[in-house]
């Protein structure tokens, strides 16, 4: 399914989370969460002020799309699909974004953090801050994360942290509340929401 228009890219233009979202929505997804990897203004106390991405851009494409076939195939019912930007980003731009849907919640924000954590630990992406001690290669560490709740810790190695939240509505049966705990992507904050359609409790 990863070979699939819109599945899984590394691109140079901006990210559409719509697009990501049509890729992955169905009639029988009554749950979609994303994933947003912004970058910010501050790494270690050092201003930034231009991220640049580097890949090897087969070989990138080619690893996201076995991420994406792996969680599918763990999590049954699950949709996966997710964009990476490369080349030069400004503040506030989108590195990385993700999709996941599934029946139900749970499975959606599930399939979500492992999409970040394993793009995060995997993709063969590099990156070099801009600031005003002038650019500085960062290695691309491995950003997985133990049992916190509701954040995620860094290395100490130049990735952010991501914070995602959910919240599911029902039809008319209750009112779903979910927490998603994402990564941002190299220097991004990261956003994550979630929409639940007809689940209620």
């Amino acid at each position: 399914m990863s070979g699939e228009a819109g599945k899984g890219r590394i691109r140079t233009e901006a990210l559409s989370l719509d697009e990501l979202v049509a890729a992955v929505a169905h009639d029988g997804a009554g749950g979609i969460t994303t994933f947003l990897g912004v970058v910010r203004d501050m790494n270690e106390g050092r201003r930034v002020t231009l991220l640049e991405y580097e890949a090897y851009g087969s070989m990138a494409e080619a690893e996201l799309g076995r991420i994406l076939d792996e969680i599918e195939r763990e999590i049954p019912g699950v949709r996966a699909s997710a964009t990476h930007r490369i080349g030069a980003l400004k503040v506030g731009d989108v590195a990385v974004a993700c999709a996941a849907s599934a029946a139900h919640r749970g499975e959606a924000f599930t399939a979500c953090r492992l999409l970040i954590d394993r793009i995060k630990a995997r993709l063969p992406i590099w990156k070099r801050e801009h600031g005003p001690d002038g650019p500085y290669w960062v290695g691309w560490e491995d950003a997985r994360c133990g049992d916190g709740i509701g954040h995620g810790h860094g290395d100490g190695h130049g990735h952010g942290h991501g914070h995602g939240h959910g919240h599911g509505h029902g039809d008319g049966h209750g009112h779903g509340h979910g927490h998603g705990d994402g990564h941002g992507d190299g220097h991004g904050d990261g956003h994550g929401h979630g929409t639940d359609r007809g689940e209620g409790r």
